[in-house]
């Protein structure tokens, strides 16, 4: 996913980059925008060259960063940012949303909708277009719907899903007037239905074995739909082509070929500037730095519905103790590190305090200072009441046992190495060691799905504004998109009765208050969002930073 997708397809996430902790009139002020000088709000423009289909050329090519992924299902669990962002390119795109959220239905496959409600309970009525079809010649209809509620609303646990949230309200899915009419029914009301059905799944793709395996490290086209379909994917570098589509039926991809290489973020900044890539991210200041000023290129940037964090798994022996994880949390300095990774960008932020909302949404509320401050003098007297001892070389011990925890590091970004060090200066006057493991960036999905790690920094973007809707995601003990493995039923309980309010608000506002809660595992940190900054060639169309807007297919391209 937000595609959290260390969470669900509408979280997806993100490569691990870098960090930031707590917030206090302790912690430290500054231009980066952490601290008293920050904005209220993180920004929320846009910067993408906006362009309409017919301003656009035929032809041409797109290229960029990306692979396959270990997992391509975009509803597994153990899918990807990038995983997501590849499937929209070769299948369905049924519904998107504006920058700011609203929700914008694609016609070429959903021709109607209609929503009502009917003594308390919900209906979804949608009709599909009647040329809609796979490329396999399955027409698309009610069952790709079902198939696709079906395999995630839970009730069969061998489907390793992202998310259940809101299928598991879904009481049927039945046939309407025709085969191409899907009437969903829920029980109760569900305001962000829209995010179950972004997009849907071939039923042959909707069995345990083949949405769980069938996308390891393959493409499937013939299952797929759209404007684009896979040209060539080679297996050995990773690398993708995509191009048009001969079966489509709706407005034709203005590009050529849409290009993915398989590259490291480093070499991605040598290929921009080689003019290999048409486009890539410049996360800090020294990337920036690289990519500012080239010839024939512009820097776009704007606001972020991405969000850092850092993860403590507690099943872990040494942070399975809370009193632990706590002083962690109270020993990080997020303005600081804030600092680290804002240096050199010009830009200013507020701390985040939720894992679900941004501070540029409507409800958003801190509740991470809400119920922890940075405060290193506190973290000691938290570790002295656990019975952790300091010992004659600085590093506290419990029955015999030192207190070494991981920090899992992987890839060779310098923005990562510096915040390990940051992150070890920081829980060193507290008797804590930190370990730094290093790995691959080709290790995140098993780090994750198999918590090989103590402290893990990743990241997630949001695809869609219904933050509130992946409360559960994150804090929930029996859901596997919650790496952290914390939680209590109790606490689950809470955490699902906030789904059946009906009202966007009042919901909100439970969220809030059972996040609180959450937050009190100590097993989940929210650092930082920063900018979305990207190296752009001139002319490119509907590419850049969109906050919650996912641009279809066939209106990417370049501008006559």
């Amino acid at each position: 996913m937000r595609a959290r997708l260390a969470m669900p397809v509408a979280l997806i996430a993100a490569v691990s980059v870098a960090a930031t902790a707590c917030q206090s009139s302790g912690g430290s002020d500054g231009p980066d925008g952490s601290g008293k000088d920050a904005p209220k709000a993180a920004s929320a423009a846009v910067d993408y060259n906006p362009q309409p289909y017919e301003n656009i050329k035929d032809g041409g090519t797109y290229t960029t960063v990306g692979t396959f992924d270990d997992q391509g299902n975009p509803f597994n669990v153990n899918a990807t940012l990038t995983a997501s962002r590849v499937w929209g390119w070769y299948n369905a795109d049924a519904i998107t949303y504006s920058p700011t959220g609203d929700v914008q239905y694609n016609k070429d496959y959903y021709s109607d909708v209609k929503v009502t409600v009917d003594g308390g309970n919900q209906k979804v009525v949608l009709t599909i277009n009647p040329k809609a079809a796979f490329n396999d010649g399955t027409p698309i209809d009610w069952r790709a719907i079902e198939a696709t509620w079906k395999a995630n609303n839970g009730s069969d646990r061998e489907f390793a899903t992202s998310s259940t949230d809101g299928y598991d309200q879904i009481t049927s899915v039945a046939k309407g007037k025709d085969a191409k009419q899907a009437v969903i029914s829920f029980k109760g009301v569900n305001a962000s239905w829209s995010t179950l059905f972004t997009t849907f799944l071939h039923p042959k793709a909707a069995t345990v074995e083949n949405f769980n395996k069938a996308y390891v490290k393959k493409a499937h086209p013939e299952w797929g739909a759209g404007p684009y379909t896979v040209g060539k994917w080679d297996t050995h570098s990773g690398n993708i082509t995509f191009v048009r589509n001969p079966k489509w039926w709706g407005r034709k991809g203005k590009l050529d070929k849409r290009v993915y290489v398989n590259l490291e973020s480093t070499a991605a900044v040598n290929a921009f500037r080689n003019g290999q890539l048409d486009y890539t991210s410049a996360v800090d200041a020294e990337s920036l730095k690289q990519v500012k000023g080239l010839k024939g290129t512009e820097i776009r940037s704007g606001g972020s519905p991405f969000e850092y964090s850092l993860y403590f798994n507690t099943k872990s022996p040494v942070l399975s103790d809370k009193a632990v994880r706590k002083a962690i949390q109270q020993s990080v300095d997020r303005a600081q590190i804030a600092k680290i990774q804002f240096q050199g960008l010009d830009y200013k932020e507020p701390l985040p305090g939720s894992a679900v909302l941004y501070s540029f949404q409507k409800g958003y509320e801190d509740n991470l200072s809400a119920v922890l401050k940075y405060d290193p003098a506190e973290a000691k007297k938290t570790l002295d009441a656990a019975g952790w001892k300091a010992g004659s070389d600085g590093v506290r011990a419990k029955n015999g046992k030192k207190l070494e925890v991981g920090y899992t590091l992987l890839g060779d970004d310098p923005l990562g190495k510096a915040t390990a060090g940051a992150f070890a200066a920081m829980l060193k006057p507290a008797g804590i060691h930190l370990v730094i493991k290093k790995g691959d960036d080709a290790d995140f999905a098993k780090t994750i799905s198999e918590r090989r790690f103590d402290l893990f920094l990743s990241g997630n973007r949001s695809m869609d504004p219904f933050g509130a809707r992946y409360l559960c995601d994150f804090y929930c003990s029996d859901r596997d998109s919650n790496i952290t493995g914390s939680g209590s039923p109790a606490l689950d309980k809470e955490i699902r009765a906030t789904t059946g309010i009906a009202d966007l608000d009042e919901q909100t506002a439970a969220v809030n208050k059972v996040e609180r809660k959450a937050l009190q595992e100590y097993a989940f940190l929210p650092l930082f969002s920063g900018p979305s900054t990207y190296g752009v060639k001139k002319g490119l169309a509907n590419v850049g930073a969109t906050i919650f807007y996912t641009p279809l297919p066939e209106t990417v391209g370049w501008q006559r």
